[in-house]
């Protein structure tokens, strides 16, 4: 994968079998290097032009956690737009996959235009891609993106700081819940730039009588010093 191409191009040439196989398996998948630093620098750089934005979250006030985060607006910027426009083609056979697989009855269109559609048909015209920013001490509690009733069941984060040079702790942290069983808990090991593809709401597992439902979140650990931002990707828009 070249990180001269352009964005889509990077998407397009990746091992996208390996990577359903990641979340077949484990529930999410890396993609290291998916943005360069300098791409990484300049959607840092879009937190402070409020035109960019249609609203700010202040994680305390609701008692998600600490830090902030901001929703952008339409139109998104590159190489916002472009990544959700060309991570979901890619997810979409997945997710309808998993959807077969776990006795659901929603199947998703290929193109991403036509899947906003049918959010925009229901009510969810509001953009959900966002910035988030987290300085020391700030976390964000596990949740789960879902913004009303349609909801594509697979995400992204993108990191756009540098561990270790820009922050220290402030994990990205996943977790999966199976019936009667007590929760298994993943750390992502992401580098700046590297992406986490990982499910919203839920997985399917499979068992000795079938699939079943492994219900997953995510949040980010405690950091302990620095500034972190992310870039979040979710296919879905909100009402």
């Amino acid at each position: 994968m070249s990180r001269d191409a352009a964005v889509g191009e990077r998407i397009a040439a990746l091992d996208w079998k390996h990577i359903a196989a990641s979340l077949d398996a484990d529930g999410h998948a890396i993609v290291n290097g998916l943005l360069t630093p300098k791409e990484c620098h300049a959607l840092s750089a879009l937190y402070a032009d409020n035109e960019r934005f249609r609203s700010r979250v202040v994680m305390a006030r609701h008692g998600y956690g600490r830090g902030e985060y901001r929703y952008f607006a339409y139109p998104l910027p590159n190489p916002v737009g472009e990544l959700r426009t060309s991570l979901y083609p890619c997810l979409a056979h997945l997710a309808n996959r998993w959807n077969e697989a776990m006795d659901l009855e929603t199947r998703y269109p290929a193109d991403h235009a036509a899947y906003l559609r049918v959010c925009h048909r229901a009510g969810q015209t509001k953009p959900t891609p966002l910035l988030l920013r987290y300085e020391t001490g700030d976390y964000n509690h596990l949740h789960q993106d879902l913004y009303g009733d349609h909801v594509f069941p697979l995400q992204a984060a993108i990191l756009l700081s540098a561990p270790g040079k820009d922050f220290t702790g402030g994990e990205f942290v996943l977790t999966e819940q199976r019936p009667r069983m007590q929760s298994r808990v993943e750390v992502m090991p992401l580098s700046q730039g590297d992406a986490v593809i990982f499910p919203v709401r839920h997985r399917p597992i499979r068992g000795s009588r079938g699939f079943y439902r492994a219900t997953m979140r995510h949040g980010v650990s405690r950091l302990r010093s620095g500034h972190r931002q992310t870039l979040g990707i979710i296919f879905h828009d909100a009402k």
